[in-house]
């Protein structure tokens, strides 16, 4: 085994290389040497969260102004999709600056932006990017997340439930949409008998992160969906319920004696 290295040196002068490779062909005018320079100087002494965005912000200084143009741009880098439901992290680290892009400049164009992020979450992950949009407008963004949850790629499905997490770690803590857990729980519903194990996961831990804010609804809903005879994975509902049963909550318990 090699020595392991802390992911923030990925983001550095030969990550830069590669990306003025790949933009160059799309856009003439990407000024190469400024963009390397530029990233170089700034990534110095940084940690991975700051040099992410110091290659976002040196995208937006050497891609055109115009947002939807330079989305269209780095669209075009982005590469093929991931087929698997693994290395989405792994092989897709150079786009985190993307997701960054859209989460940073994006905002007040928002079909660009999640045309953006169901293209980058096929390769990568838009779980971040998606957040912002989230607080600025819930009603356009749920619009898109509807539709998302029946789309037949599973990375999709997953970023309607991870995306919307209230907990989701390593970002900014968000309070169930439009402070409604009703919301939530809509989104999950068709997700509680999703096929794919990797939709699954996120769908329990999104579970786990409302019944820490509001044991009592989450129990109450799910109780009526199996009443109703709704297909619930009962691994979903074992793995979202775990701080519950941890904390050994009667309802909690109960529950999952229903589905074993």
């Amino acid at each position: 085994m090699g020595n392991y290295v802390p992911l923030k040196y990925y983001f550095d002068r030969e990550l830069a290389l590669r990306l003025t490779e790949l933009i160059h062909p799309f856009y003439l005018g990407f000024d190469q040497n400024a963009f390397i320079e530029l990233v170089t100087k700034e990534v110095a002494n940084k940690e991975l969260k700051d040099r992410v965005e110091v290659f976002a912000d040196a995208l937006k200084q050497n891609l055109p102004s115009d947002y939807p143009q330079a989305i269209a741009i780095l669209l075009k880098i982005i590469g093929p999709e991931n087929k698997t439901e693994k290395g989405m992290f792994t092989n897709g680290y150079f786009l985190m600056p993307v997701a960054y892009f859209v989460e940073k400049y994006g905002l007040e164009y928002f079909d660009h932006s999640f045309h953006a992020m169901y293209e980058i979450t096929k390769r990568h992950t838009a779980e971040y990017a998606i957040r912002p949009y989230l607080i600025a407008d819930i009603n356009s963004s749920m619009t898109y997340l509807q539709d998302w949850i029946t789309d037949p790629n599973p990375h999709v499905r997953r970023l309607v439930s991870e995306g919307t997490r209230p907990r989701l770690p390593w970002a900014k803590k968000i309070p169930p949409l439009k402070n409604d857990l009703e919301n939530n729980l809509s989104l999950l519903e068709s997700l509680l008998h999703d096929t794919s194990p990797y939709v699954q996961k996120s769908v329990a831990n999104h579970l786990n992160d409302l019944t820490k804010e509001s044991p009592e609804q989450v129990l109450v809903w799910l109780d009526q969906l199996m009443k109703a005879n709704h297909h619930v994975n009962r691994k979903i509902i074992k793995n979202g319920l775990r701080t519950l049963i941890k904390l050994e909550h009667e309802h909690a318990l109960e529950l999952l004696r229903k589905v074993e």
